[in-house]
């Protein structure tokens, strides 16, 4: 498993944009399929967006395709979160997520490996 450590959320007017950074260690980064999720106050963790180990495959939730960009740096063992045209719906805090697969899973219990999260505020 690999230790994860989110950055880089914080306070944003609608029509914004954040960029997340997930810093992993340990483990086995470049063979672990990583994934955003969100939760905000009340709700359950939600699926955001997630990448395979390559990049080769990269998957959105609805609410957020065309806004955000999941990308990763193996060289590097950081995953982003890209958020532009932020919106107050966005409002959550931000986990990164990991897991060694090859497959690409959007579950939060399909994953092993987790940040703290980081507090994303979007307000209109």
């Amino acid at each position: 498993q690999v230790q994860l450590v989110e950055s880089g959320g914080g306070l944003v007017q609608a029509g914004g944009s954040l960029r997340l950074s997930c810093a992993a260690s340990g483990g086995s980064f470049s063979d672990t399929t990583m994934a955003w999720f969100r939760q905000a106050p009340g709700n359950g963790r939600e699926f955001v967006a997630c990448i395979n180990w390559n990049s080769r495959h990269a998957y959105y939730h609805d609410s957020v395709k065309g806004r955000f960009t999941i990308s990763r740096n193996n060289a590097e063992n950081t995953v982003y979160l890209q958020m532009n045209s932020l919106k107050p719906a966005d409002t959550a805090v931000y986990y990164c997520a990991g897991r060694l697969t090859l497959e690409v899973p959007t579950t939060p219990s399909e994953y092993d490996s987790w940040g703290q999260g980081t507090q994303v505020t979007v307000f209109s």
